[in-house]
């Protein structure tokens, strides 16, 4: 009897270790399917993130680069100017020698067109000697200025040399060619009645840039 009964709670423990360790796998898999499940859930919420914050960088990076490729197109088209053309230009030259000692020559640019132009930068000037030679001017030590001309404006520039009192100069003037910034077709004026004489040589005179009459 004896043996019968320890047999009996031999197969009655044995049972008991059984169906706790199956109640404990089952638990042990449903924790870990769980987990793998709620891993996959938040790689795939994350990775979705993800894409849609690039796209909208993206989307956003090229909106940018379009208004600034524009913005810097219209900047580029604003600060293109239209030169002066010689034949929209009255011009004209006169004595303005401030003393006995210093000579100036005005030449003077009306923008007679119908558009508004640059006149920027040193008008090329040749002077005609009586002897039928011409002699290019040397330009003066000056920055140019902007010279934008409306219709009606003018613009000046001038021809500056010493002025030989001696009366033994050996330069006799009779023309200013005159080339409007930018272009390549000149004018020929008359040199001004009453102009000091020029003391040296013509390489001596020297032509400044134009800059607004106002």
């Amino acid at each position: 009897m004896k043996y019968t009964r320890l047999s009996a709670f031999a197969a009655i423990g044995v049972a008991a270790t059984l169906s706790l360790t199956a109640c404990g796998s089952g638990d042990s898999g449903t924790d870990t399917s769980s987990k793998n499940s709620s891993s996959s859930s938040s790689s795939s919420s994350d990775g979705a993130s993800k894409a849609e914050a690039g796209a909208a960088k993206s989307d956003s990076g090229s909106g940018t680069e379009v208004k600034a490729g524009a913005a810097n197109s219209g900047t580029k088209s604003g600060a293109e100017a239209t030169f002066c053309k010689t034949e929209d230009l009255a011009i004209n030259a006169t004595d303005a020698a401030p003393d006995d000692s210093t000579g100036r020559i005005n030449i003077s640019m009306v923008n007679r067109g119908s558009t508004t132009c640059s006149a920027t930068g040193f008008a090329g000037v040749d002077i005609k000697d009586a002897d039928n030679t011409s002699n290019p001017i040397e330009r003066g030590q000056a920055q140019p200025r902007v010279t934008t001309l409306k219709p009606g404006d003018s613009a000046v520039f001038n021809l500056a040399y010493e002025i030989d009192s001696s009366g033994e100069s050996l330069s006799s003037p009779t023309n200013i060619l005159v080339t409007p910034p930018n272009e390549t077709h000149s004018v020929t004026l008359d040199w001004p009645a009453g102009a000091g004489d020029i003391k040296g040589a013509y390489t001596d005179v020297e032509v400044y840039p134009t800059h607004t009459a106002k």
